[in-house]
C-alpha cells in the first residue's frame, strides 16, 4: 500500500509542464509563425489597395472610418482593425485554441504528457494560458504594424473621427489599446468553443473549424433581424462595439454588455472543457 502512495523526490505537480516550456514550444511551430506573418502582412496589402485604387473617400456624402483610412498612421490602424475584427482575427484565436490539446492527441503524445506525470488540470491550464496569450499578441501585432505602415506612409497625425472632430495622438492610442482589448475580450467566445472541441476531438482540423463555424453561424443569426431583442444575448452583435471608444465622447454601455456575455460564456466552455477533460478516456 505504501508503494502505491510513495511520491517521487522533488515531484510537484505545480512545475510540470512550466509555461515556459509550453509558450517555446508553441513559438517554434509553423502555424505560429505563418499567422504571424499573414497579420503582419495585411497592413502592407492595405496600403497596396490604398495606392492602386486611390484615397478612399465618403459616398453619398456619408463618411464612414474606412474613408478616413490614409488621413494619418491611427486612422490606418484603427481601419486595420475594423476589416478583421469581425473574421480575420477570429482565426487565430480558434487555431491557438484549438489546436492545442488536439494536436497533441493526433500526435499520441498526450498520453505520454500525462503519464510524466503531468496533472490534467495542469496540462489544460498550461496549454490555455499560453493559447491565450499567443491570441492576445496576433490582436497586438496588427495594429502596431498598421501603426508604423501608416504612420510612415500617411504621417503621425491625430485620429479623425467620421462624424467630425479628432482625437489626439496620445488620446488615440490610449483609445485604440481600449479597442484592441475589448475585441480580445469579444474573442473569448471562439476561444472556449475551439478549447473546448480540442478536448472533445483528436482531430486538430476539426476543432479549429467547429469554431470558426459556430462564430459565423453567431455573425449569421445576428444578421436576422426577425429575433429583435434575441440577437443582444449573441456575443457576435456587440463585437463592433469598440468603435464607441474612439468617438469624442466615448460610451461604453455597448462594451460593458458585449464583454459581460462574452466572459460568461467563455467562462462556461472553459469549465466544460475541463471538466469533461477530467474524466476523458485519453488514449491517444
Amino acid at each position: 500500500m505504501s508503494t502505491l502512495t510513495e511520491v517521487a523526490s522533488g515531484y510537484r505537480a505545480g512545475r510540470t509542464l512550466p509555461l515556459r516550456v509550453e509558450l517555446v514550444r508553441q513559438l517554434k511551430r509553423r502555424r505560429t509563425l505563418v499567422m504571424g506573418a499573414v497579420l503582419a502582412l495585411l497592413p502592407f496589402v492595405l496600403l497596396i489597395a490604398f495606392a492602386v485604387g486611390g484615397d478612399p473617400g465618403g459616398r453619398n456624402d456619408q463618411v464612414t472610418l474606412m474613408d478616413t483610412a490614409t488621413a494619418s498612421g491611427a486612422n490606418f490602424a484603427a481601419v486595420n482593425l475594423f476589416v478583421s475584427a469581425g473574421f480575420l482575427l477570429v482565426i487565430p484565436v480558434a487555431l491557438f485554441c484549438g489546436d492545442t490539446v488536439a494536436s497533441e492527441a493526433s500526435w499520441s503524445s498526450l498520453r505520454y504528457l500525462l503519464a510524466a506525470p503531468v496533472p490534467r488540470a495542469r496540462l489544460l491550464w498550461s496549454k490555455l494560458v499560453v493559447a491565450l496569450g499567443l491570441s492576445l499578441a496576433a490582436m497586438v501585432l496588427l495594429p502596431l504594424v498598421a501603426l508604423a505602415v501608416g504612420t510612415a506612409a500617411y504621417g503621425w497625425g491625430p485620429l479623425e473621427i467620421p462624424t467630425g472632430g479628432a482625437l489626439d495622438t496620445g488620446t488615440a492610442a490610449q483609445r485604440l489599446l481600449v479597442a484592441v482589448g475589448y475585441v480580445f475580450v469579444s474573442q473569448l467566445v471562439t476561444a472556449g468553443l475551439a478549447f473546448w472541441l480540442s478536448t472533445r476531438t483528436d482531430a486538430p482540423l476539426g476543432a479549429v473549424g467547429g469554431a470558426v463555424g459556430l462564430t459565423i453561424v453567431g455573425n449569421v443569426l445576428d444578421a436576422v433581424t426577425a429575433l429583435g431583442h434575441w440577437r443582444d444575448f449573441l456575443p457576435a452583435h456587440w463585437q463592433f462595439a469598440w468603435a464607441d471608444a474612439v468617438q469624442p465622447h466615448p460610451e461604453w454601455a455597448g462594451m460593458i454588455q458585449g464583454s459581460v456575455i462574452s466572459v460568461t460564456y467563455a467562462l462556461v466552455l472553459f469549465a466544460l472543457a475541463f471538466r469533461g477533460f477530467a474524466r476523458k478516456d485519453v488514449v491517444s
